[in-house]
């Protein structure tokens, strides 16, 4: 028995015994427990087939969808100190940032690169949840202001697309300093003015929805992402109230006239083409001389100084 055991059903379990299934070709759906095939999954740009749920994804595949031909020109980040408050709780800072940079295959949570988007030149700065929870440091900072930089170098269009948690605690202030610094490197981007445009994925809540990512000139939400600073919980015990369940979610920050549009994934390419073309279009006073060689006259009526508001005097009319 024992040359049958040890021999013999060995060899007929590897003939016929059941092959291994790599544990990476299904995905679960985190909304409706579906099992996706990866290719299907990722063919469909990680949007679920059966509940449309939008997955988090990362920043080179974000650039791979948005980019011409998917060709882009990444921009290196400088050197920042890595652990400049010598931070420390159940492990050290310096480790926790080696085994993120091993699990997004990332330096940081923010990639910025620049390339053409429908022909138009535009500097993406694309963050990676998977960083960190996509938290903004020292580093995340520097790399904003390396993209409006080279956006203002370029003459390019800026598009910010955070996925965030908010700001760093490993690094304290360094990390709080980092708000205003980015509201900085934006305004010079309107300065210089070029478009600039957030898309707002899920999550983005903290410190950085309390700076850049709610300053674009055309806010654009994935849909069903999670837009706030606090989090729920907190804000349930801070005002004792229950919140409704789509709260801090892109349809109803869109009932809200927060954010501009909810987008799907899909359609978010084309719609960013669009967007920038329209904001990239000369300003309608050098549509003068187009006007007069088609002959189009317009009548534009301007009321007296004297008959202005403000002095009890009628206001004029265009009837």
């Amino acid at each position: 028995m024992s040359w049958l055991t040890n021999f013999v059903r060995p060899k007929i379990q590897a003939l016929v015994g059941k092959k291994d299934v790599p544990e990476n070709l299904w995905h679960r759906c985190p909304a409706c427990d579906q099992m996706l095939f990866h290719r299907e999954l990722s063919d469909n740009l990680h949007v679920c087939h059966h509940c449309s749920c939008h997955m988090r994804i990362s920043a080179v595949t974000r650039l791979d969808m948005l980019f011409d031909d998917g060709k882009y020109e990444r921009a290196k980040l400088p050197a920042v100190a890595a652990d400049p408050l010598k931070f420390r709780d159940t492990k050290r800072y310096t480790e926790r940032l080696r085994d993120a940079e091993t699990r997004a295959s990332e330096p940081e949570a923010i990639v910025i690169a620049s390339g053409e988007m429908g022909g138009v030149p535009t500097v993406v700065a694309a963050f990676d949840f998977s960083f960190m929870g996509g938290s903004m440091g020292q580093a995340v900072g520097e790399g904003l202001v390396v993209a409006a930089r080279l956006a203002c170098d370029q003459g390019a269009a800026l598009i910010a697309i955070p996925a965030s948690g908010g700001a760093r605690m490993q690094e304290g202030m360094l990390s709080l300093i980092q708000m205003p610094r980015t509201v900085i490197a934006v305004e010079q981007v309107r300065e210089a003015g070029l478009p600039y445009i957030v898309i707002l994925t899920d999550p983005t809540t903290g410190g950085v929805s309390a700076s850049f990512a709610m300053l674009g000139d055309i806010q654009i939400a994935e849909p069903g992402a999670m837009i706030g600073f606090a989090g729920r919980r907190v804000i349930e015990d801070t005002i004792r109230e229950e919140l409704p369940d789509d709260f801090q979610q892109a349809e109803r920050m869109l009932d809200h006239g927060l954010i501009d549009m909810v987008v799907p994934r899909g359609e978010l390419r084309d719609t960013l083409i669009r967007v920038i073309s329209l904001l990239r279009q000369k300003t309608p006073g050098e549509l003068v001389p187009k006007i007069a060689e088609t002959g189009t006259t317009l009548a534009i009526e301007v009321p007296p100084v004297d008959a202005l508001p403000g002095d009890g005097a009628p206001v004029a009319s265009s009837d």
